[in-house]
C-alpha cells in the first residue's frame, strides 16, 4: 500500500482551488482566440477581446477571474493501494477547500436552500469517487458557478426520441438559456446511464481540453454536428448576437435501460475552471 497524507491532500486542493478560481486554461484561452477569429459580429469579437483581456488580467494581478468563484466539485480517481493516513479523505477534502476560499480572498457562495444563510466557508464539497487500479490519486477540483449551472438540465426521454429527439432538446436548451450562462459555452452532455447517472457524465464531460477531439468517432461527429447547430442560433457572445454561442460540445455515452433514454446537459461558462492534481 502506498501511504498519502490527508495533510498533502489539504494543501494540494487549497492550492488549486486558489488557482484555478485566477487561471483560465489554456486550451481555454486559444479557443477564445480561435473564436474571435471566426466571429462575424463587431459587437461579438469586441467582447471576446475583453474576456481574454480578462483572463490575462486575472492571471498576473492575481484575481478572480469572475465574482462567482462557485461551489467544488471533486472529482476523485483513487488508486486501490492508496491509503490515506493521518486523516479522513473528506475531511482534508473540504479543509484544502475553506483555507483556499479564506487565504485567496475567495467569495464563499454556499448557502441554506430556503433560509439563505451563508455556510461561511464554501463547504460543504461535492465529491464524486471512483476506486481504480494503482497507487496513485488524482483529483480534479471544478469550482462551478450558480449562472451555467441554474441553465442546465436533464431529461428523461423515451428511446423513440432516438438521436433527432436528443440533439433537438440539447439544441433548446443552449439556445434557451440565452445569455444567463455567459456564453460562449462549453456545452457537457450525458447520454445513457439512469436519472443521476447521465447528469454525472455531463459534468465530468466539460473536464476535457476544448481542443482535444472525442476518441470515439460516433461521439466526435455528434459533437461537430450539435456545435454547428448551437452556433446557427445566433445567441452569440454574451448573448449579444453573433456566430460563436459555445467552443465546444462535450459527450459522454453509456448504456441504459431498454425503456429509457436519459439525456443531461451541463452548460459551463467562459470561465471554464478547474485544475487537476495528481499525488
Amino acid at each position: 500500500m502506498r501511504q498519502i497524507s490527508a495533510r498533502a491532500i489539504t494543501e494540494a486542493i487549497k492550492e488549486a482551488a486558489i488557482r484555478a478560481n485566477l487561471e483560465l486554461g489554456e486550451d481555454m484561452v486559444a479557443a477564445l482566440r480561435r473564436a474571435r477569429n471566426h466571429e462575424e459580429s463587431p459587437v461579438g469579437k469586441e467582447l471576446l477581446g475583453r474576456l481574454i483581456e480578462n483572463a490575462q488580467l486575472a492571471k498576473t494581478e492575481e484575481i478572480p477571474l469572475c465574482q462567482d468563484t462557485g461551489l467544488v466539485v471533486i472529482f476523485a480517481q483513487m488508486g486501490q493501494d492508496v491509503m490515506i493516513v493521518d486523516g479522513g479523505f473528506r475531511e482534508a477534502i473540504e479543509e484544502g477547500v475553506r483555507m483556499g476560499y479564506r487565504d485567496g480572498f475567495l467569495r464563499k457562495s454556499l448557502c441554506h436552500p430556503f433560509t439563505r444563510q451563508n455556510t461561511g466557508d464554501n463547504t460543504p464539497v461535492i465529491i464524486h469517487l471512483d476506486l481504480v487500479p494503482g497507487d496513485q490519486l488524482k483529483l480534479w477540483v471544478v469550482p462551478k458557478g450558480g449562472g451555467s449551472e441554474n441553465m442546465s438540465a436533464l431529461f428523461m426521454l423515451p428511446p423513440s426520441a432516438g438521436w433527432q429527439g436528443v440533439k433537438e432538446k440539447i439544441v433548446q436548451t443552449v439556445v434557451n438559456a440565452g445569455p444567463n450562462p455567459c456564453p460562449p459555452t462549453v456545452v457537457g452532455v450525458g447520454i445513457g446511464g439512469n436519472f443521476e447517472q447521465c447528469a454525472l457524465l455531463a459534468k465530468k464531460a466539460i473536464l476535457r481540453p476544448v481542443s482535444a477531439p472525442n476518441p470515439d468517432p460516433q461521439l466526435h461527429a455528434m459533437e461537430t454536428e450539435l456545435l454547428e447547430e448551437i452556433n446557427k442560433s445566433g445567441v452569440g457572445p454574451g448573448g449579444l448576437g453573433g456566430r460563436i454561442t459555445s467552443l465546444a460540445v462535450h459527450i459522454l455515452m453509456m448504456p441504459c435501460h431498454i425503456a429509457s433514454l436519459p439525456l443531461a446537459v451541463n452548460i459551463q461558462c467562459h470561465a471554464n475552471r478547474h485544475k487537476e492534481i495528481v499525488l
